[in-house]
Order: structure tokens, then sequence, then C-alpha cells
């Protein structure tokens, strides 16, 4: 069983300490544009839409998702604090396709994290619980406990290996795009130098453009310019009206605009832990035991051949990895 909750808000301390860390960064500019979203969004949404690579996308409440069987070994690995209720509460952001957005009705979270969350939960032999929540909510909630894993296309990097564990899934890169008349070839920071780039708050590509200005300023080029908008419609109305120059976003996002759109194209690809590499992760609170039951649910899935048809279904079978592994502090970096 499906069932699914909203969880919104920051609190207070939370909004000022994100509000302190955007206040010293140079460069950044915070446009408002309440009420400004994508010219067709309030047409009738088709449930299906064939892409240029051959992909047809079901967008429709109707998923049909793949499930499979409890794997009684994983199941068996489940913390007895987290399997008492028999659910496995999941957040997700819905907020990228095809990665975690909602579906034609607009309130429906749909995307490969949510396929992945299920045939997790399906080996587990729990009901998937999913609460959609803001991308800056769920480490607060994670940590709290009232999420006990994310599947939001979260990446492992070394300041969250040290409140969560993870479980890997999927590869992590990020991909530059831009109105398909630019010229723009971005491959490294001498390549953004002076242009507006849209991006998330709190994320590892946000992190890549603020090391690549540091590196700009160091050579005394003028840094990139970083804008935040609210929604990925704002962001793609300001990439496509020529406001902002470039958005850096997960590759599977950019890659299926670019795919389903005539005025979009992807100039750039980096993985999302550079300088080095890093891989998107279920996520689950540091030490508490479920991150290896995940694994095993995750590696079950892998061997049965369902992980495989998910990833397929998004077009996103580039991205699969031959099999999960467990990343804490104590491993991250090591490559064990």
């Amino acid at each position: 069983m499906l069932r699914i909750t909203r969880s919104t808000g920051l609190t207070r301390s939370t909004n000022k300490r994100k509000f302190l860390a955007l206040a010293v960064l140079p460069a950044v500019v915070l446009p408002v544009l309440a009420g400004c979203s994508d010219p067709g969004a309030s047409a009738a949404k088709p449930e299906s839409q064939a892409a240029k690579n051959g992909i047809v996308y079901n967008t429709s409440v109707d998923q049909n998702r793949i499930r499979v069987e409890k794997d009684a070994s994983a199941a068996a690995a489940v913390p007895a604090a987290i399997s008492k209720d028999g659910k496995l509460t999941v957040a997700t952001t819905a907020g990228s396709i095809p990665l975690s957005f909602h579906a034609t009705d607009d309130k429906t979270p749909i995307g490969v994290e949510i396929d992945i969350a299920q045939l997790v939960a399906d080996k587990l032999g729990l009901d998937l619980d999913l609460q959609v929540t803001s991308w800056e909510n769920w480490p607060l909630k994670t940590q709290s406990g009232d999420f006990e894993a994310v599947f939001s296309n979260v990446g492992i990097n070394a300041a969250r290996v040290k409140l969560f564990d993870f479980s890997t899934y999927r590869a992590a890169y990020m991909g530059f795009e831009a109105k398909k008349s630019s010229s723009y070839d971005i491959k490294g920071s001498d390549d953004i130098s002076g242009l507006k780039i849209s991006v998330g708050s709190g994320t590892n590509q946000e992190k890549i453009l603020l090391a690549w200005n540091k590196e700009l300023e160091a050579k005394g080029k003028a840094p990139a310019t970083l804008q935040y908008y609210s929604s990925d419609a704002d962001t793609i109305l300001a990439l496509s009206s020529g406001r902002t120059d470039l958005n850096l976003a997960p590759y599977p996002s950019v890659t299926y605009r670019e795919n389903t759109r005539d005025d979009l194209k992807v100039v750039g690809k980096v993985n999302a832990g550079w300088p080095s590499e890093t891989l998107v992760a279920a996520t689950t609170l540091k030490g508490n035991g479920l991150a290896p039951a995940i694994t095993d649910a995750l590696n079950s899935t892998i061997k049965d051949g369902s992980y495989a048809k998910v990833l397929e279904r998004w077009g996103l079978s580039e991205e699969a990895v031959p099999e999960s592994k467990t990343v804490t502090e104590a491993t991250f970096g090591t490559g064990k």
C-alpha cells in the first residue's frame, strides 16, 4: 500500500542559518518570481509523452509500478524499531522530472526515485509511506526520525556522511543546460566566468559552482552569478527567456528536457562529487542500522532484474550501478 502525506516548512532557526549562510556568499542573487510560471503550465497535461530518445514517459496517476516479492534475508535485517509499524517512511522532494515529480493531477508523486523506493519497501516486506517534503527540510526530518529514508537524488558528500548513512543505487552527474541557440561548451570554471547560472540551494551542484567561482577569483576572472528560483518551472522560464544563461541540475532532468523540448540543450556534464566522484544513494540516519538492510534490498532488485526495468522505464539505464554498497563516515572515500 502506498500512502502519501505532505511535510512542509522549516524551523525558525533553520531559516536563520540558511539566510546567514547565503548572506556571506559572493555573487549570489535571490530573485522573487511569485506568480511566474511556464506559459503552458495551466493547459491540460498529456498522460504520456514520447521523447526524442525513444522513451515514452508515463506521467499519469496510474503508474503500474514494477513490484517485487519480499526478500526474507533483507527484511530480517531491518531494525525492529523501524519494522514494528509495518511501513517504511520515505521522503522525496517531487520537484524534478524524471526523478521525483507530480503526476498529471499535480499532487501524486511519481518518478524513478519513487519506483526504486517501492522496490525497496517491497523487498523489506513493508508498506511504502511516501512523504513529500522540501529539499531543505529532509535533513532535519531524517535526523528527528520523522523520515526513515530519503529517496530524492541525494548524492554522498563529506558533510552528509557525518550525519547520515547511505545505500548507493545510481550514478550521480549534473548537467549544464542552455538555450538551443547558445554556443556554450562547459568543461570547467573558465567556461562559466561572468555568466548567470541558476542552481538549487544546499545542493552538490551549488557546491561545485561556489568552488569554481573561487578558482575564477583566484585567477582574477569574473565569477558566475548564482541565481535561485523557487521551482523548476520558474527556473526553466528564466532560462528560456534569457534572464539566466545556464542551469545546473541533475543530469537526468536536463537530458529529459533536451529530449522533450525544442528550445533547450545540454552543454556540459560534471560528476556531482567534483573534483572527486560520488553516487546517488538512499539516505538514512547515521548508525540506526537501516542502511545495510536497504543495501541488501537494492542488491536483491539488481539480481532479479527489477532495478534495471525501473531505470529503463525512465530512460536512465546508463546510470545503473552493478551493485549497491553501504557508505558510512568510516568507509567514505575508502572504496569499500
